[in-house]
Formats: structure tokens, sequence, C-alpha cells
């Protein structure tokens, strides 16, 4: 699968287990409310190695700009700081966030549905996207 496949908007379809990987990456009560509240769209694209994870909401917007296999700092869309390396490997674009509350953040496409597979202090959580 190549790294086209990931390009486009993706609209939420579903998650599990959101909330507690959000606890355990040390996000507010109230901010988790709000987040699992909202519908997101997520933007993804890629110009060569250089790709962009785009995520719109009533909430906020968040853009994260990356060059894959270089690390960078990363400010999330709650104002939590991470260096952060995105790679893909085996068809899974794979984000790793080292800082506080480390997390890796697994997506892959599958059937033409976006996965993206959560883990934080040893909580899982997914969440799964359709394309517009």
């Amino acid at each position: 699968m190549p790294l086209s496949d990931f390009v486009g908007t993706w609209n939420i379809d579903g998650n599990n287990n959101f909330d507690a990987y959000m606890k355990a990456c040390g996000v507010s009560f109230m901010t988790r409310k709000l987040a699992g509240s909202i519908k997101a769209v997520v933007h993804i694209s890629f110009e060569g190695e250089n790709g962009t994870v785009r995520t719109v909401s009533t909430f906020k917007d968040h853009s994260c700009n990356f060059t894959l296999g270089k690390e960078f700092d990363e400010e999330t869309i709650d104002g939590r700081k991470y260096k952060t390396t995105f790679t893909f490997d085996d068809e899974k674009l794979v984000q790793t966030q080292k800082g506080t509350n480390p997390s890796v953040i697994t997506r892959f496409v599958k059937d033409g549905k976006l996965y993206v597979d959560m883990e934080c202090e040893g909580v899982k959580a997914d969440r799964n996207y359709t394309k517009a």
C-alpha cells in the first residue's frame, strides 16, 4: 500500500476507549469530554516524504507537518509537547511521540477505511474513518 492511499479527507466513523487513552496521555477532563463529543474531520496529504495530518473540528483546528523519519517538536491540539517522529513501516503510518506520557499512533488503510490505533502508558484505543 503506497502513502497515496492515506491521502484525502476522512470523516470519523467510530472509536473505542478514546477517553481512557486521552486520560493516560494527560489530557484534562474538560478537554476529554469536549474531544469525545465532536465529529472531527482529518485531512492527510503528502508531497514526497513531507506530510501533513490536519484535524478540523468545532473545537479547534490542528495541523501536524512532518518529514518521514525526522524528529520534530510537536504541540498537540490541547497544548501537550512531544518530540515526534513519523515513519512508514509495513504499510502503516506510525507517529511516535516522546516526552511526558509517551504515545504511539498507528494509522493504516484497509478496505477503503482509515484505522487509527493509539497507545499511551499501556492504554489502547482505536478510531476509524471513512473517506469523504
